[in-house]
């Protein structure tokens, strides 16, 4: 089997699979095809590749690859020049990209989607998304530390003495978690909140306080995602979280729901209420943004407070996130790679079924199902 490895396009500085994991494959006995300077933005250049064990060719050579794998899925006029033998391997966020799974569909191209991958145990080591959101949450708190005008520990010194900034992070998923370890590391007193009850006992043994709304709906069968809350919930999660969110000076929005518009937690009345200087990371910013006031992939100055719309942190850390990033395919990729290096796709494993959205023609994971096509099956 030849696997073809895509260039990422520009602003985008990952890549899917670094050198070390090119030779992982190899070991495999899988041909790796590496679109020239693939790597080049994540340290990786052709060399490196080449001394692993690949061969270098340009974008039509790879397209034409038995299995074609990248971060961000090939443009529409690439797409029609796949075929239905062929198997693509991306993120294609399939949850809110019904025109991409169609035209997957129409092809007849069977295509993984990896943020698609089942939250499971055994699925840990391929879970793509909690491998980037680690590095969103840590960037995110090195972000808000570099633009804030405070420091984030206390300091006693001979000019008086400096109190720690107050970080409040929604949304304790892993790059919340991450956010509140590294500002904790960094000496600040940290608040969370989540609508996962289940995320109170993860807060608190990192050291932060749990900003806890009663009445949360937990939907066991949403595999360890955020469901939408009533409207109810949605009021009272409200009032508390402009309490605690107007006496922070720096906040970490992370709530997102999968397939849904990011809600809203952070109003303008109560970005107007922040004192001068606090600085908001939104890295729900592509999907809506956390905070009203958020633009996407803009840095943004109201009432005195910065507020940066970025959900692409991944990439300024294009290194350790690409390794991350290529590992997940590696454990992945060891599901459909028999001993002799050939495809083979077996259904029965959960992994890859719920992974894969598109196969001869039709939608293959249950959740894209349910979400995307519900209204049309009802």
């Amino acid at each position: 089997m030849t696997i073809g490895l895509l260039k990422e396009p520009d602003g985008e500085n990952r890549v899917a699979l670094l050198p070390e994991s090119v030779k992982a494959l190899i070991a495999l006995k899988a041909e790796i095809i590496v679109e020239s300077e693939a790597g080049l933005k994540a340290f990786s250049p052709n060399a490196l590749y080449e001394d692993a064990g690949a061969k270098i060719g340009q974008r039509e050579d790879v397209l034409r690859a038995d299995l074609v794998l990248g971060i961000n899925p090939p443009d529409d006029h690439e797409l029609k020049t796949l075929k239905p033998a062929q198997v693509l391997m991306s993120v294609f966020q399939p949850l809110s990209n019904k025109a991409l799974v169609e035209q997957l569909m129409s092809q007849q191209v069977t295509s993984f989607s990896m943020d698609n991958v089942p939250r499971t145990t055994r699925a840990q080591s391929m879970d793509v998304l909690s491998s980037m959101a680690t590095v969103a949450g840590y960037k995110a708190v090195l972000l808000a530390a570099s633009n804030s005008p405070r420091f984030f520990p206390m300091f006693m010194t001979a000019a008086g003495s400096i109190v720690p900034s107050k970080v409040l992070v929604l949304g304790a998923g892993v790059a919340g978690l991450q956010a509140i370890a590294t500002a904790r590391r960094l000496g600040a007193v940290v608040e969370a909140f989540d609508v996962r009850t289940a995320a109170e006992e993860e807060v608190k043994s990192l050291g932060a306080k749990f900003v806890k709304v009663e009445g949360a709906t937990d939907d066991k069968s949403a595999g360890g995602y955020a469901v939408e809350q009533s409207d109810e919930y949605k009021a009272k999660q409200q009032a508390l979280i402009q309490e605690h969110a107007s006496k922070a000076n720096i906040i970490i929005c992370t709530a997102q729901i999968p397939g849904r518009k990011a809600p809203v937690l952070i109003t303008a009345k109560t970005v107007e209420a922040m004192a001068q200087g606090s600085v908001i990371v939104d890295l729900a910013a592509s999907t809506g943004g956390n905070c009203e006031l958020t633009e996407n992939d803009k840095n943004v100055q109201q009432h005195g407070v910065t507020i940066i719309g970025d959900s692409n942190l991944a990439s300024t850390m294009p290194l350790d996130a690409s390794k991350m990033y290529g590992k997940n395919m590696v454990n992945f990729l060891k599901l459909m790679i028999d001993e002799n290096g050939d495809l083979n796709l077996n259904w029965e494993d959960d992994i890859l079924a719920n992974t894969c959205v598109t196969h001869a023609g039709e939608v293959m994971s249950e959740r894209v199902k349910n979400i995307l096509f519900q209204t049309e099956t009802a």
